[in-house]
């Protein structure tokens, strides 16, 4: 069965004045809907149909780069939309609290960290928080359309907030505020995704 553009779960100015409606459908029906597309083309008649996108991703042969580039578009992007939501929003608590405060120290100091990861990524790329088994949490950065769930990628662990600091991700707003950006994201994360995320990897 082939991939789908996923619906959001809330409306393209929802996330306003932090992220703008206009980028938000451009991103989702235009950046996303390509990504889609051409993963879809790129395992058409492989022994990759019918694998889910996190099995596809684990065991990918890094120079395959149409399945690279666009399997990991279409995961980085499913993950984005769902790591915000301004109606659920919550508030970092649980488990995943208690392991960001044990890791970094605080919350604020996990903040400056994955701000940093996403300020100082060059180019096009992400940011991430990851989880390891058992429950240890990291913070790391990849380029292009790359994420930890790929063989020899920087964290190798599970994906559980990231952020999309391509340049399409915030520019008509934004312009080269690229850390303006990242403080919005703040205001739109939905931790309750995050926390349970956080509870299914480790």
């Amino acid at each position: 069965m082939a991939f789908t553009l996923p619906k959001l779960q809330y409306a393209y100015d929802a996330l306003e004045p932090h992220i703008d409606a206009r980028t938000m459908e451009i991103h989702h029906s235009k950046h996303h809907q390509g990504y889609t597309n051409n993963l879809n083309n790129a395992i058409s008649g492989t022994n990759l149909e019918g694998k889910s996108i996190e099995d596809i991703l684990a065991g990918l042969d890094m120079s395959n780069k149409a399945v690279r580039n666009n399997g990991g578009g279409f995961f980085n992007h499913c993950l984005y939309w769902d790591v915000m939501n301004p109606e659920v929003k919550g508030r970092l608590s649980g488990e995943l609290k208690d392991a960001i405060e044990a890791e970094f120290g605080s919350f604020d100091a996990f903040k400056d960290s994955f701000s940093k990861a996403a300020a100082t990524q060059f180019g096009s790329g992400w940011a991430w928080l990851c989880v390891h088994k058992g429950g240890k949490v990291e913070v790391c950065s990849t380029p292009n359309q790359d994420n930890p769930l790929m063989p020899g990628v920087t964290c190798e662990a599970t994906p559980i907030l990231g952020i999309d600091v391509w340049e399409h991700a915030y520019y008509l707003h934004y312009q080269n505020r690229r850390p303006d950006y990242i403080e919005a994201f703040f205001n739109v994360i939905n931790w309750n995704e995050v926390e349970r995320r956080y509870a299914e990897a480790k």
